[in-house]
C-alpha cells in the first residue's frame, strides 16, 4: 500500500522534537551563578586590598569564598531569628 500526497498537503518537518522539562529543581535557570561569581570577584579584591601580610590575604581569600553565609547569618540575627 503506497501513500500519496495531493499538493495540498504540507510538507512533513524534517528536524526533530524535543520536549521541552523543567529544570530538575523545579526552578527555571537564571544567572545566579554569574552573580555569586561576580561577588566573590568583588570580596576577595576587597579583601586583600586591605591586607597587611600574606595570612590576612590568604584569610581574606577564605574570606570571599564563605561572604553569602556571614551575610545571610548577620541578617538572620539583625531581625533576631
Amino acid at each position: 500500500m503506497t501513500t500519496t500526497t495531493t499538493p495540498d498537503d504540507p510538507a512533513p518537518d524534517p528536524t526533530p522534537r524535543r520536549e521541552t522539562r523543567p529544570s530538575s529543581s523545579g526552578a527555571p535557570a537564571g544567572g545566579g551563578g554569574a552573580v555569586y561569581g561576580f561577588g566573590l570577584i568583588g570580596a576577595a579584591v576587597y579583601y586583600v586590598r586591605f591586607a597587611d601580610g600574606f595570612w590576612d590575604g590568604a584569610l581574606g581569600l577564605l574570606k570571599a569564598l564563605v561572604w553569602p553565609a556571614l551575610l545571610v547569618y548577620e541578617a538572620l540575627k539583625g531581625l533576631g531569628a
